[in-house]
């Protein structure tokens, strides 16, 4: 691990920080666990035979050199923010913080303390979405003219942040990245029906320069489990269905749309699904990986700080408008 070993402290056992820890247990790096949990901590330290501590030990040890926030969101702030004073490198799961002023505090805190500050947009890490990231890089769509995505599910419903917090950054950040600036408009909207202040579905609406386009609609009250992501360019179409099977998870889409005369309508040559070969990786271990790398090499991180406070303003701008547009609800559950 080129000098880099037993040096990670992973803090939160929950949902997700478990599969943190078995990553960073696999690649010989996890030292200790930490949970609010005492049980559950100990748990997990003895499965991969390593310390659990308190959150107050991991920032004053000289031993543990990074750490793996995956608490609940309203904590990530204060966690990494700990964590940099104490000159630790941070990697923290999605979202960054629960505001833009809280991200920048962040960003300005790695950069004095020189510092990593990675966030978990995991799909970056992707094989199938690095391979499209390539193709769209490579002009072999041609122009970008239109992006969605779809994340749908029925749970896991949440308290402390809402459907666009909890789903959205993920697609935001792919798209973000794919388009290659910022958006100049964000509009959207919400419904609110398990409750009063947390929205269940949200529909987000981005525009970029070029009249080029890209929504995101999100819900935990969905029938069935949905992650697509379709990327429409002037030469071809593709679509990444994290749910399929790896030698379908990239579908690419050749149509041909020709304007012959602009008084006649387009004529349209419909082709054949194409299945795009992509490495079956663990995309979870490419990203813990990368955290490792960047530690041992002082690089930034594909999705750092600034990447993360990006996808933050989106969602707080996205937020602002769901807020001015809501209407009362009639009939909470």
């Amino acid at each position: 691990m080129n000098g880099i070993s037993k040096n990670i402290a992973v803090i939160g056992c929950g949902y997700w920080g478990k599969n943190l820890i078995r990553n960073f247990a696999e690649i010989g790096a996890l030292t200790a666990v930490c949970d609010a949990d005492e049980d559950q901590a100990q748990k997990f330290a003895a499965k991969h035979d390593v310390q659990a501590l308190s959150l107050s030990d991991i920032m004053a040890s000289q031993e543990i050199n990074g750490v793996v926030i995956a608490a609940p969101a309203a904590l990530h702030y204060d966690i990494a923010k700990q964590a940099l004073e104490n000159n630790k490198h941070v990697f923290v799961e999605k979202p960054l913080s629960l505001s833009v002023s809280d991200g920048k505090k962040l960003c300005e805190l790695a950069k004095e303390k020189n510092k990593i500050l990675m966030v978990g947009h995991l799909l970056h890490y992707h094989s199938a979405y690095q391979k499209l990231k390539s193709m769209v890089e490579s002009s072999e769509l041609g122009d970008l003219r239109y992006i969605y995505s779809n994340r749908l599910n029925l749970g896991k419903i949440r308290r402390e942040e809402d459907i666009l917090w909890s789903f959205a950054p993920h697609d935001i950040s792919m798209i973000l990245d794919l388009m290659g600036e910022e958006p100049s408009a964000v509009q959207a909207t919400g419904s609110f029906h398990l409750s009063e202040n947390i929205a269940d579905i949200t529909t987000t609406h981005l525009t970029f320069s070029g009249n080029r386009k890209a929504h995101i609609f999100v819900s935990w009250l969905h029938p069935f489990k949905e992650q697509k992501l379709v990327i429409v360019g002037s030469k071809a179409m593709i679509v990444f269905i994290d749910g399929e099977p790896w030698d379908r998870k990239l579908q690419l889409y050749k149509h041909n749309v020709e304007i012959t005369d602009e008084t006649a309508a387009p004529l349209v040559d419909k082709a054949d699904v194409e299945y795009v070969e992509v490495e079956q990786t663990e995309p979870l271990k490419n990203e813990c990986l990368h955290f490792i790398e960047c530690i041992t090499s002082g690089k930034q991180p594909r999705t750092n700080g600034d990447e993360g406070l990006r996808v933050l303003k989106v969602l707080e701008s996205a937020t602002n408008d769901i807020i001015k547009n809501k209407s009362p609800m009639t009939n909470a559950a």
